[in-house]
């Protein structure tokens, strides 16, 4: 089912984006995105993980912002010299980095998918390069590895690799 949501906010984007234009939509999926992992962790009553969400978001976006104020890199379209690295994607892809890490693969990889339409959609507008989006994908990630911690639901499931072979865990929390 979440999916399927990613997947419509996508479709939506992508049919409507003639319309009004790709950078639009890829600004307001960016402002879409975590708000939807807020609503996640909320309707989980996950606080921890909306804290998470918030502070992973407000370093991952602060550290960007201010990247681009030190680092002078011309936009594509020559308007200013604030290129490098993306905020907007940096907005879009913390999101997506802490459901990876929280919640797993199934609400990581269409959220990565949203993210990447982002992405698309400032390099496209010409307002980033590809190594700016690519810079605040890389920002989001270390800085989710930093502060995102798996959720500890009633159920917790996992797998990994050990010396000489590997393992598999199932845990039900009473």
């Amino acid at each position: 089912m979440r999916c399927i949501a990613f997947a419509a906010l996508l479709l939506a984007g992508a049919g409507s984006a003639q319309a009004a234009g790709t950078e639009s939509i890829g600004t307001d999926v960016a402002i879409a995105l975590p708000i939807i992992a807020g609503g996640i962790s909320l309707a989980k009553t996950d606080w921890t993980g909306v804290a998470e969400l918030g502070v992973d978001t407000v370093l991952t976006v602060g550290t960007a912002y201010a990247l681009k104020h030190v680092i002078k890199e011309k936009r594509p379209d020559g308007s200013d010299y604030q290129s490098f690295p993306s905020d907007t994607a940096a907005l879009a892809f913390a999101p997506a980095q802490y459901l990876w890490d929280r919640y797993g693969w199934e609400y990581g990889v269409p959220a990565y998918a949203a993210a990447g339409f982002v992405a698309y959609s400032r390099v496209d507008a010409r307002k980033h390069h590809w190594y700016d989006v690519t810079a605040s994908a890389v920002l989001a990630f270390g800085i989710g590895k930093v502060i995102d911690t798996p959720y500890q639901g009633k159920l917790v499931y996992g797998a990994g690799l050990a010396d000489g072979g590997g393992y598999a865990s199932l845990q039900y929390r009473f």
